[in-house]
């Protein structure tokens, strides 16, 4: 036969009230018309009114020498308990009729092994009734001065009566912690629970005087309420770190699936302490509120463990995200099927501002490494993709348009985005930390632009220089319109990016111009070679001495025009001055020292082109051919100039190259 908690705990009688007064209220109980439910409850309420120890209010001494109330109700108790197993007859008309059957049992106390051997069957009730009977027999013995010869006596079986208490304090433990963990525990197991812990809760009154020396605990409360409490407490602890939790190194998202299947086996658990665990208690224990700030408290210190360990951008994100919006969400404490019964409102915060605190800034501190990694890779794109790959702009309502500024707006707006579902000051940080990566940035993109167009004389350069300042401008008016961002220290960098720009392709330019007048000078310097040694009439020494004079003349005009031009081709302004000094010299051993220097300035020149110009001299085909010997054989004897090509891209018409 099964103790009902319902009958035996929900109202006990007052401990002041008369015997007459529990006859009426067990006559009224039995007043039912239903005689089954009379029959079995008769007896659970009778062995809740026996178990209502009155405190005794007669001194200590007027109590030596009798059978204390304690005595008298462990008495019943354990002859109830008897009665109930030998299926003792228990319909009867009140409280009288309970003595009567039970009065002729005898209550045998038990040995310490026969009681500990109830423990262990999670026989409670017996157990503690006897262990009561143990201990008021300890301290009546003790009062009656029985120990003063054998004080070790006492102290042993003090001793002993303490070691039971702890074991059913155990038991208790052990019975809370199984609730959750074994899907077979009978409810009949926590209502008898219940009702022990009523029962030690009557027969030890809260008192506040001092425990005698020597006697431990003895007659003293156990505190298995609080006990209860704190079991459930170390259950939901376990079941918090029972959760699965894969290595960090096998799961990148080891994080997610943990917190994922935390939530889901504590849902469940909530969900069975609302449907069939909370029903087994009083309602003074408030088991809802104690289960769920038990569950609450024991993440708590489970997440601040893990908060302390080493986590990566996405991990705490994951766990912030976690703290913020999952943890109170429907998906966890505010699943539909937990209302009412589970309430959150008076739960204390999750993880402690310090804690938080810690948190959000090691996010913002991992977010630097990673914002910095993204600009990087847009930067190594732009590289890799487009300037290498001599890729041509895109055009936009005919302007020169790159995805830069969207790239960047994006990954902005994306962690400000999830920084700001967290916190609205997450989001501030976040939004200050891509400016300040942004202001870095750009330099550092302005200085690869400008090292790849200086290394990469590329048709590209132009387009993209213009694509890139039309991208940056736009960039400032997208931040300003989406982050309402203060945006100066952002237009100072990009203006002078935009000088600097401007001053590259000048630079750029004024280098192109520069080649262009140096191709300038040297082609007019060929064509006026070429029309210089074309076939001609003699010349005596009068004309020579006039070609001469007026050639040199020409050649420093055409020179000195080019150069303040922006032309630097020096090496140009000997070639027509050497064939001036041939045409005019007058001394034709003198000749040859012309032709020589003309050689050694300009060694690309060939034989054709010294003959051409020695017959403009007006010398005959043996002396050319004779000083050309002279000279070239001088000119293979040494190392020979390095000067630039001149005389090879100037063509000698045919009729001279038979002289």
């Amino acid at each position: 036969m099964e103790l009902d908690i319902r009958s035996v705990t929900s109202e006990p009688a007052s401990p002041m009230s008369s015997p007459g007064e529990e006859k009426m209220e067990i006559a009224s109980e039995l007043s039912t018309s239903d005689s089954q439910r009379r029959d079995s409850g008769f007896f659970e309420r009778g062995i809740k009114t026996m178990l209502s120890i009155q405190k005794s209010r007669l001194s200590l001494k007027k109590e030596r020498g009798k059978e204390g109330t304690g005595t008298w109700n462990a008495k019943r108790l354990l002859r109830t308990l008897r009665s109930c197993e030998e299926n003792k007859p228990t319909v009867c008309d009140g409280v009288e009729k309970v003595d009567e059957i039970c009065e002729p049992i005898e209550a045998k106390p038990l040995s310490v092994m026969e009681i500990n051997e109830l423990i262990q069957k999670r026989q409670l009730l017996e157990a503690f009734a006897s262990i009561k009977l143990m201990e008021d027999e300890t301290i009546s013995e003790r009062d009656s001065e029985k120990y003063s010869d054998n004080p070790q006596e006492f102290v042993r079986k003090s001793k002993d009566v303490d070691l039971l208490y702890n074991s059913i304090t155990n038991a208790i433990q052990s019975i809370v912690e199984a609730t959750l963990e074994d899907p077979t525990l009978q409810h009949t197991m926590l209502t008898s629970m219940v009702t022990l812990i009523a029962h030690e809760e009557a027969a030890h009154p809260k008192t506040d005087n001092t425990a005698r020396p020597g006697s431990d605990l003895l007659g003293r409360p156990r505190k298995w309420r609080e006990q209860w409490k704190q079991a459930v407490n170390e259950s939901a602890r376990k079941r918090v770190l029972k959760a699965p939790m894969a290595p960090r190194e096998d799961a990148t998202s080891w994080l997610d699936l943990h917190l994922h299947f935390l939530q889901e086996h504590l849902r469940e658990d909530l969900l069975k302490v609302k449907s069939s665990v909370k029903e087994c208690y009083p309602e003074e224990y408030q088991v809802c509120d104690t289960y769920v700030e038990a569950f609450h408290n024991a993440i708590a210190s489970h997440l601040q463990e893990l908060s302390q360990g080493p986590l990566d951008f996405h991990e705490l994100y994951t766990l912030l995200d976690w703290v913020a919006n999952t943890y109170h969400s429907e998906h966890f404490l505010g699943h539909p099927q937990l209302k009412p019964e589970i309430k959150t409102e008076n739960l204390s915060l999750l993880l402690t501002p310090a804690d938080w605190d810690k948190l959000k800034n090691d996010y913002i501190a991992s977010a630097k490494g990673k914002i910095e990694s993204y600009f990087g890779n847009i930067l190594r794109l732009e590289v890799t993709e487009k300037w290498k790959k001599e890729v041509h702009s895109e055009e936009k309502e005919n302007l020169y348009h790159t995805s830069l500024s969207f790239d960047i707006q994006t990954i902005i707006g994306q962690h400000v985005k999830l920084s700001g579902a967290i916190s609205r000051s997450l989001e501030t940080k976040m939004l200050e930390l891509c400016m300040a990566e942004l202001l870095e940035f750009i330099p550092r993109f302005e200085q690869e632009f400008m090292e790849w167009s200086t290394a990469q004389d590329s048709p590209i350069f132009v387009p993209y220089l213009v694509a890139y300042i039309n991208s940056f401008h736009d960039l400032v008016s997208g931040l300003e319109t989406a982050f309402k961002v203060n945006t100066e220290e952002l237009q100072k960098i990009l203006a002078a990016l935009t000088r600097n720009f401007t001053n590259h392709f000048l630079t750029k330019l004024r280098t192109k111009t520069q080649e262009l007048l140096h191709e300038v000078h040297k082609y007019m310097v060929k064509e006026y070679i070429t029309q210089v040694i074309k076939p001609r009439w003699k010349m005596n020494r009068e004309t020579r001495q006039q070609v001469s004079r007026k050639m040199s003349l020409e050649a420093e005009i055409i020179h000195n025009t080019l150069m303040d031009q922006g032309s630097d081709a020096n090496w140009l302004l000997p070639s027509i001055e050497h064939i001036a000094n041939i045409i005019g010299e007058k001394t034709k051993d003198k000749i040859k020292a012309h032709v020589k220097e003309l050689c050694q300035d300009y060694p690309d020149i060939r034989k054709e082109h010294v003959l051409a110009i020695l017959a403009l001299r007006g010398l005959g085909r043996a002396r050319r051919a004779a000083i050309f010997r002279q000279v070239h054989h001088a000119q293979e004897s040494s190392d020979g100039g390095q000067g630039c090509t001149l005389f090879a891209e100037i063509d000698v018409p045919v009729i001279i190259s038979c002289f």
